[in-house]
């Protein structure tokens, strides 16, 4: 990696962003993370919220019927968002202070998806 070059969110976020509306199951969302190989889809209520692989493995381990389940149930509500131009430095440091692997990516509208593992490979 040429150190003199200032990565930002956008050179490595996921496009496009995976959505699910608020009355998906928690089994039809985990059929979409799995689909497309992501451990986290956008809730597309206002403001926006998420839900993880993490969320669904809690609801499992609880024993929750996750084909009945509303993702409402369990995601992760008024997410924090980062825009495209921030520094990868200072997306480490949010994900750190807040204990969060995906960060919505918003540029007047949700544009993509950052998570831990994107920063950690550019960092490394």
């Amino acid at each position: 990696m040429d150190r003199d070059r200032r990565i930002r969110v956008e050179d490595v976020m996921s496009t496009p962003l995976e959505t699910i509306p608020s009355s998906t199951t928690v089994e039809e969302a985990t059929q979409v993370m799995r689909e497309k190989d992501i451990n986290a889809l956008v809730v597309t209520t206002q403001p926006p919220s998420i839900l993880t692989s993490t969320d669904v493995l809690d609801a499992v381990a609880a024993g929750e019927d996750t084909a009945s389940l509303s993702v409402t149930a369990v995601m992760t509500e008024s997410v924090e968002t980062v825009p495209p131009d921030l520094l990868l430095e200072e997306v480490a440091a949010m994900m750190t202070t807040f204990g969060i692997k995906h960060l919505p990516v918003e540029d007047g509208d949700l544009v993509g998806m950052i998570s831990s593992t994107d920063v950690a490979a550019q960092l490394a």
